[in-house]
């Protein structure tokens, strides 16, 4: 049976995992993959069993404490909150598999890390009792403290092909190193490679069960929701929490520089300008924390139809949208000593910036997509 431990992510354990990281993060960054103490906070504290359904001894949780809480980790380490808002919500999609592939998952307990790789990148064929399945999946967050992994694949059988998921254990797949980017540096999203691996048909599922919603069995709201309406939370949650912490960290370099030994030379610099700019980037902040919550409040009661779940996508890249544009904002007026390579400001820059470039959080795809479904330029 599952072991027993508490289901929610508590202010306490959270606030754990924020201060350590926070400690961790250069490091993290220098090795680009997070430190194993974090990752144990992280799963400690609840993140993986989050989503998990209460019949493996999860929380099956809802989406409005998931999104404050990665926010909170977000304003001390952004790859932190990415890995443990993945973690938790791979976990959610994971609850879609059969009942023996859940047994699989979690018979021994619902912490499991379970990382995922979504896109269709590789090929599998029918055999007797299940699926052969080969490819590389690159951006895989986590996979080097990955239990199992869900990967999707086309999968042919004859003149038929659908996309299907299939949950792999550690292993069966290797891991080449490939994660050299810019931003987002310690969440070691590497490749992730299968070399005609058998997957059992109980440990798959199509891709089009996912985005119509409902797992089987489903008892609670976060298990109710289509795959479309969710994912862009889980994306945009540390990057709310990291314009958070650029904020914090901006507004206390800003009155240094308005204190500094500058000022008794070439006099106090200006004020209002530096007023301007938190104004308006804590403003754009606030704007997109609130769309997220509208979003986390949808898929906590338990469902969305095709229009909501079309604005759900919509408002969470119009929120990586605002937050980008905050923080390039104060990154530009953080001087030369928010733009040091051993600032945090310019980390906080670079991870917002790469997060919101992610592939699931691009405005033009989303905002058509929720126009179409509204009918908004329809003739009525």
């Amino acid at each position: 049976m599952p072991q027993t431990r508490p289901t929610t992510l508590s202010a306490d354990a959270v606030r754990d995992v924020a201060v350590l990281a926070a400690k961790r993060a250069a490091e993290a960054e220098t090795a680009r993959q997070l430190t194993p103490d974090v990752v144990g906070l992280v799963i400690e504290a609840g993140f993986a069993r989050h989503f998990v359904p209460a019949r493996w001894g999860g929380a099956a949780g809802g989406f409005r404490p998931l999104l404050d809480a990665v926010a909170e980790l977000g304003e001390s380490c952004t790859s932190t909150a990415w890995f443990a808002s993945l973690a938790a919500g791979v976990g959610r999609l994971a609850a879609h598999l059969p009942p023996e592939g859940r047994h699989d998952l979690w018979h021994e307990g619902p912490d499991t890390v379970v990382v995922g790789a979504l896109a269709p990148s590789g090929r599998a064929e029918r055999v007797p009792g299940g699926w052969r399945v080969r490819g590389e999946w690159p951006y895989v967050s986590g996979v080097a403290y990955s239990e199992w992994a869900l990967v999707c694949a086309l999968a042919v059988t004859g003149e038929k092909r659908e996309p299907r998921f299939f949950a792999v254990p550690r292993g069966d797949y290797g891991i080449a190193d490939t994660w050299f980017n810019t931003g987002m540096r310690a969440t070691g999203s590497n490749t992730l490679t299968l070399d005609d691996v058998i997957v059992p048909e109980t440990r798959s599922v199509p891709l089009a069960d996912l985005l119509a919603g409902p797992a089987e069995g489903a008892e609670a709201p976060c298990h109710r929701v289509p795959m479309k309406a969710a994912n862009g939370l889980t994306l945009t949650a540390p990057l709310l929490g990291a314009a958070r912490g650029a904020l914090r960290h901006w507004a206390a370099l800003t009155a240094r520089r308005l204190a500094g030994p500058a000022a008794a030379i070439t006099g106090a610099p200006e004020r209002i300008p530096y007023e301007l700019v938190l104004a308006r980037s804590e403003g754009e902040t606030d704007a997109a924390g609130l769309l997220l919550e509208r979003v986390a409040s949808v898929l906590d009661a338990g469902g969305a139809d095709p229009v909501l779940t079309a604005r759900n996508g919509r408002d969470c890249a119009l929120a990586a949208e605002l937050l980008a544009g905050a923080v390039d904002r104060l990154m530009r007026s953080s001087g030369s000593r928010g733009q040091s390579e051993s600032d945090e400001m310019q980390r906080f820059w670079r991870d917002v910036v790469s997060g919101s470039g992610h592939s699931g959080l691009q405005f033009p795809a989303v905002a058509s997509a929720h126009v179409r479904q509204s009918a908004a330029l329809e003739v009525s």
